[in-house]
């Protein structure tokens, strides 16, 4: 093809969804095998497969999208859509922890004792590193909007600060909870209270984790300035995410924290 025709951009050939599908098989069965056999060797190779695959993906994405030209605004609009989809399946995600969690909840079972919190399970008091760990997040939405609103207006410097403030709020929000976690009075193994607690705050952690990094991959682009005023969709992603991941610890806190103490 010497001359393109259209604003669509035709995907080069690439390793990277077969790298990808590799590191996956290697990280779950790798899994398994640190729980059933005590070694982590194929785990930590999936890991680093893992690792590696995103960056240079992401790498490659960045490079379409800035040097290359390719994100027209039909593939922009196709970009969107695609993260719409991937959020929507995310919040599905969630609604399986949270039927979990009212299921067993609503109408405790003879097992747990007919009441809810079970016997024996003392719950975290939602007053204190929770309520601090929401006021983080909320304030964490508010920065990640002042940052989208000063690239839309050009301004660079105040982009950087409000990218980096949210960074920061995201990393104390996650230090916030692993120090809750070794703090905890029960674990993962005691009744389903701890189970859907553990499960369905700990996913959460882990997206404030992905999220993190997202920011911290915008913070670096647009210190490379590859964010103008109408083309910065790649910030606006992380943004899109970082509000879903405000939302539903909105729903934890008031479900589980809250309601389920």
């Amino acid at each position: 093809m010497t001359h393109q025709a259209h604003s669509y951009h035709m995907v080069d050939p690439s390793p990277w969804p077969l790298a990808g599908a590799i590191a996956a098989l290697l990280m779950t069965s790798g899994l398994a095998i640190w729980f059933h056999f005590n070694s982590a060797t194929i785990m930590n190779l999936g890991l680093m497969l893992m690792l590696l695959t995103t960056m240079q993906w992401w790498r490659d994405i960045i490079r379409e999208a800035t040097y290359q030209g390719h994100h027209t605004k039909p593939v922009q609009k196709g970009l969107r859509y695609g993260m719409i989809l991937f959020i929507t399946s995310e919040i599905f995600f969630f609604i399986g922890f949270f039927w979990a969690f009212y299921h067993s909840s609503l109408a405790p079972t003879p097992e747990l004792g007919g009441c809810w919190p079970p016997n024996g399970i003392n719950p975290l008091d939602p007053f204190e590193v929770p309520l601090l760990n929401t006021a983080v997040l909320l304030a964490s939405g508010v920065t990640v909007t002042w940052a989208h609103h000063a690239i839309m207006l050009g301004h660079r410097k105040e982009a950087g600060q409000a990218l980096m403030l949210t960074i920061a709020l995201g990393l104390y929000f996650t230090a916030l909870q692993a120090m809750e976690y070794l703090d905890a009075p029960f674990t993962i193994a005691d009744s389903a209270y701890g189970t859907t607690f553990f499960v369905a705050t700990g996913f959460h952690g882990l997206h404030v984790i992905i999220g993190t990094t997202f920011l911290i991959v915008c913070l670096l682009r647009q210190i490379s300035f590859h964010f103008t005023t109408h083309h910065h969709f790649g910030f606006e992603a992380a943004a899109w995410y970082w509000h879903f991941v405000d939302v539903v610890w909105l729903f934890l806190y008031i479900s589980i924290y809250w309601w389920g103490s």
